[in-house]
């Protein structure tokens, strides 16, 4: 089957109406995983229905044990750090200033819009500073240091402006992050994620002073971002009860604060937000596919790590994920959505 057809089969199969019938079988998700293999970058797949999992494949001879660079999906972790902050008071809130924070590294006759950048505007990709992402993000990871790079982008619009979508943001709330804590982030992750079981960061790189890349770059098992995703389907708790990213914080960020030009999803503190086949789906996205959606009407959590080396956007790809989570979401309508 032609990888185009498939796509279009993906995007327009129709959807079961959610009668009271048996659970899904991992043999009904199995025919899916099946047919998910004719989409050529898909390296991992997992499928958990509350809790457990229901499927899971690896592709084009990847293991699922093994680390994968999870890429712009590290950003929704970082967003994660950020409310853990909040709570433990180390920041104040989304509404905190940035410019006091990062004051050593503030450019010379700086943009005086610089001091009314938020905390939140740094989440929700409307700091209005230029681009780092994209075509400037190999200008930007070349440069001796990129917490002023950041900092010395040109204006693109106001503060609280349109999404422009800027690795550089989140690197900034990494640096905040590290000096406000006298902590690097990988040991806050360590430290603040530590009790989710099965949540562990296998790499992630720096920048020259030695900052952890705030949303990009980050190593980790499709297992473990498995955890994250279900960390946050139930509302921040491990399944002992243990309370590790705040209720309140989790609503915050899956409020859309802007929207995408690029595919006009919606985007809250480090998540995109879209319906699919009538559901309400969070999802992290990073380069190539690699994907994380939570679908809490139906209990799921999908994970989906992909070659990292191809594009997933312009080549159709990231719209054939929508499509095979869309199937995966019928199968579980189809048994009624329970487990």
């Amino acid at each position: 089957m032609q990888r185009r057809t498939f796509l279009s089969l993906l995007l327009t199969a129709p959807l079961v109406p959610g009668a009271a019938m048996a659970a899904p079988s991992r043999e009904a998700y199995a025919a899916v995983i099946q047919k998910a293999a004719e989409l050529d970058p898909l390296r991992t797949l997992i499928i958990a229905k509350d809790g457990d999992v229901v499927g899971e494949q690896a592709y084009g001879g990847a293991s699922l044990s093994a680390p994968r660079n999870i890429k712009s999906a590290s950003k929704s972790v970082v967003s994660a750090l950020v409310g853990i902050a909040i709570d433990k008071g180390v920041l104040s809130d989304t509404d905190q200033k940035i410019a006091p924070l990062l004051k050593r590294d503030l450019p010379q006759d700086a943009d005086p819009r610089l001091e009314d950048v938020t905390i939140g505007n740094l989440l929700s990709m409307q700091a209005g500073l230029g681009r780092t992402s994209g075509p400037n993000y190999g200008r930007w990871v070349s440069s001796a240091n990129w917490v002023r790079s950041a900092l010395a982008q040109p204006f693109a619009d106001d503060p609280g402006g349109q999404m422009l979508y800027s690795t550089g943001s989140t690197h900034l709330l990494s640096a905040i992050l590290t000096r406000e804590t006298g902590r690097s982030t990988f040991a806050l992750a360590q430290d603040w994620l530590g009790p989710v079981d099965g949540f562990a960061i296998s790499a992630w790189a720096r920048d020259p002073q030695g900052v952890y890349l705030g949303g990009n770059e980050m190593a980790m098992r499709p297992s473990s971002l498995l955890a994250f995703g279900e960390l946050y389907r139930n509302g921040g708790k491990t399944p002992e009860g243990q309370q590790v990213v705040p209720a309140a914080w989790i609503q915050q960020s899956w409020q859309q604060r802007t929207t995408s030009r690029y595919n006009g999803d919606g985007y809250g503190y480090g998540w995109f937000l879209r319906r699919i086949a009538d559901h309400d789906v969070r999802y992290a996205w990073g380069y190539g596919g690699q994907m994380l959606y939570i679908i809490p009407s139906l209990e799921l959590t999908v994970v989906i790590t992909s070659d990292p080396g191809q594009p997933s956007a312009r080549t159709g790809y990231r719209d054939g994920l929508h499509g095979l989570v869309a199937e995966i979401i019928a199968e579980t309508e189809a048994g009624g959505g329970r487990s």
